[in-house]
C-alpha cells in the first residue's frame, strides 16, 4: 500500500515530495492547508501532535504495522532507511549526512522561517529588527553551506537526505531575499539539484 503524505507547499513539505520522488517510493497525497488551519483538525493532530505539515502514515510500517511520523527530519531518515537510498551505510559517511541533516533543522530553516515571519508583518517598526536579525543570520548560514560546498559535491560524502532537506529551504532563496549569485556554490549545488528528474517531480507535486 502507498504512503500516505500530509503536507503543503511549504520546504518542509517540498523537502519530503522530493525525496519520496528520489526514492521511488509510491505515496498518496493529503493536502493540509495551512493557511485555513487544518492542521489544528483533530484528525490530522492525531497524527501531528505538534500542529505542523508534514507528516506521513505508512500503513505498511515496521513489522507490517501501520505507522504515523511528524517532523521533517524524522520522516527523512524513516523514508531514507526503508528504501535503502540517500543515507550511506559506511559509519562516518552516515553520520556526514546526519551532522547536515541536523544544521539544518536546526539552523537553516528556524532562521529563514523567522525572514519569512517577518517580511509578512505590515508595521515598519514591528519589521525592522526582525529583518536585520534573522536576514544576518540566514545569510550567514548561507555563507557556512558556501564554504562547506566549495570543497565538497554535496553535503556529505555522497547525495543523501541532507541535501533534499536543505534543498526545500534553498528553494524559496527568492523570498529569504538571497541571490545565489553571491554564494556561487550554494548556487552550482542548487542548480545541479534543480536538474535532476526526482527533484522536478517532487517539486511538481500539487501541494495547495
Amino acid at each position: 500500500m502507498p504512503l500516505q503524505l500530509y503536507a503543503f507547499d511549504t520546504p518542509n513539505g517540498r523537502k519530503i515530495s522530493v525525496a519520496l520522488e528520489e526514492m521511488g517510493l509510491p505515496y498518496d497525497v493529503h493536502v493540509v492547508d495551512i493557511s485555513k488551519g487544518q492542521q489544528h483538525e483533530p484528525a490530522f493532530v492525531a497524527l501531528s501532535p505538534n500542529h505542523k505539515i508534514p507528516a506521513i502514515l505508512d500503513p505498511d510500517g515496521p513489522g507490517g504495522q501501520p505507522l504515523g511520523l511528524f517532523e521533517s527530519g524524522a520522516i527523512l531518515i524513516y523514508l531514507a532507511e526503508k528504501s535503502g537510498r540517500f543515507l550511506p551505510k559506511d559509519a562516518v559517511k552516515r553520520l556526514r549526512a546526519l551532522e547536515w541533516l541536523m544544521f539544518q533543522m536546526a539552523g537553516f530553516g528556524p532562521m529563514p522561517g523567522q525572514v519569512h515571519h517577518f517580511l509578512g508583518l505590515q508595521d515598519e517598526a514591528d519589521r525592522r529588527y526582525g529583518l536585520q536579525r534573522y536576514m544576518a543570520e540566514t545569510r550567514r548560514l548561507y555563507g557556512v553551506m558556501d564554504t562547506h560546498l566549495a570543497t565538497h559535491e554535496h553535503f556529505a560524502d555522497e547525495l543523501s537526505i541532507a541535501d533534499f532537506a536543505i534543498f526545500g529551504w534553498v528553494w524559496r532563496h527568492p523570498r529569504h531575499q538571497v541571490d545565489l549569485a553571491d554564494f556561487p556554490h550554494v548556487q552550482r549545488w542548487y542548480q545541479a539539484l534543480s536538474a535532476r528528474p526526482g527533484v522536478q517531480r517532487g517539486l511538481a507535486v500539487a501541494l495547495r
